[in-house]
Formats: structure tokens, C-alpha cells, sequence
């Protein structure tokens, strides 16, 4: 955690912060252009986080997504929270369609399987997810969806 992060959480506490995300994204993305990729919104926030680089479902094109994570165990949790959208993120309907996906994390580009959690250990990885973003709290009660958690681990599938 960096100096930032307690002034990112209440940021991200804010109940219009939902839709300042395009927003924060086409920053993301020119912050991380003109550093060549070394320096997200996330980074500055002193948030632990990666890039997620999946095929479309629809048009195979590989679009990437900076995400908050967790890192365990060698890999990483990361939830498709989406602020709380009534919605799911496109990124995990994408990654539901695929085998395996890449992450960049810090600078390398790896490639990751990954596995949707469940049941009880996903309560277990909420509460690590909860750890280090509170927020995804708030955004639990926005929504009437239950938020998809996922671990990435280095290495191909094994399926």
C-alpha cells in the first residue's frame, strides 16, 4: 500500500465515482501510454494491481484491462466488481470464453491460467480482496449480482 491508497479508497467510496470510470480509464490509458506501460492509475493509488489481456469473445481481438488484484500464492485475485454495475464486466465474460489469458505485471508479459472461485473458499478470497480494497463492500451492496472472483496463476492451462 503507498501513501495515496487511504485517498483512494474514499475516492472510490464515492457514490458518483461509478460514473467517472470512463473517465478514469482514457487517463489509465494515456498515463500508461506515455510511460510505455510502467505507470497506471493504480500504481499512483499505491494499489497492488495488473493488466489483463484477453481475446474478445466476439472478434478474438485482445483487448486489456488494468485491474485492482491481490497477490497469492505466485498469482493474483481479482474480482469483476465493475463499481457495483448491475452489470458484469466485459472483461470477465471474455475470460469466461477463453483458456488462458496474459497479465502484465510490472513490465513482463505472462501468460496465466486462471479459475472462476466458488463456495467457500471464494468467501475466504472476498475477505483478502476486502482486505486490501474495502470498497468492494460497497460496491457488494450496489449491485444484486454475486461479484465473480478469479485466480490467475503463471503458467498454461491445465485443462
Amino acid at each position: 500500500m503507498g501513501i495515496l491508497t487511504p485517498l483512494a479508497v474514499k475516492i472510490g467510496a464515492v457514490s458518483w465515482m461509478p460514473k467517472m470510470l470512463p473517465l478514469i480509464e482514457k487517463c489509465d490509458v494515456k498515463l500508461q501510454g506515455a510511460t510505455k506501460g510502467r505507470v497506471s492509475v493504480l500504481d499512483i493509488a499505491g494499489l497492488p494491481n495488473i493488466v489483463l489481456r484477453v481475446p474478445g469473445r466476439k472478434t478474438g481481438n485482445v483487448r486489456s484491462t488494468p485491474l485492482l488484484c491481490v497477490p497469492q500464492d505466485g498469482g493474483w485475485l481479482i474480482a469483476g466488481s465493475y463499481f457495483g454495475n448491475p452489470k458484469l464486466p466485459v472483461w470477465v465474460l471474455n475470460l469466461r470464453a477463453c483458456e488462458t489469458a496474459e497479465v502484465v505485471h510490472r513490465g513482463k508479459t505472462l501468460t496465466v491460467s486462471w479459475r472462476e472461485i466458488t463456495g467457500t473458499e471464494r468467501e475466504q478470497a472476498w475477505q483478502t480482496l476486502l482486505d486490501t480494497w474495502p470498497n468492494f463492500a460497497i460496491y457488494e451492496q450496489r449491485t444484486e449480482r454475486l461479484i465473480p472472483v478469479f485466480f490467475l496463476a503463471p503458467g498454461p492451462s491445465k485443462a
